[in-house]
């Protein structure tokens, strides 16, 4: 029997240094962006907590490359995870302040979350790999 409660909110885990500055974030944009905001202090507060050397491997973190399954459409992408500056949607930079952002931080290989898109439906993210940048 599935545990639905794991497809929709699985463990995640978060570098003590991100989780710390994607808090500033969210904060920063709660007015303009209220949902990614919820959801991104939703994850960071249920998240377990590691120093960046401690970090399991496998597990996605901030600048990471990360493949996943896009479970309403069946499409496997490959996108970095990276802060708002960086973002560029052509060449594969995906925003921690996209709702697909917001659901990969602290996933680690192989997990599966019951995320909302942009529209509010929701849809399934199946982590494929994770290729982190040491730093």
């Amino acid at each position: 029997m599935r545990d639905d409660r794991a497809v929709v909110r699985p463990a995640i885990h978060m570098i003590d240094r991100e989780a710390d500055a994607l808090a500033d974030l969210a904060i920063s944009v709660g007015e303009r962006l209220p949902q990614v905001s919820a959801l991104l202090m939703e994850e960071i507060s249920r998240a377990e907590i590691y120093s960046a050397g401690d970090l399991p491997a496998g597990v996605v973190s901030m600048n990471a490359f990360v493949e996943f399954v896009d479970g309403s459409s069946g499409a496997t992408r490959t996108v970095q995870l990276v802060f708002p500056a960086d973002a560029d949607i052509s060449n594969g930079r995906v925003s921690i302040l996209t709702p697909v952002g917001a659901g990969l931080i602290g996933l680690r290989q192989g997990q599966s979350i019951l995320w909302p898109d942009r529209e509010g439906k929701e849809r399934v993210l199946t982590i494929v790999r994770v290729d982190r940048i040491p730093g």
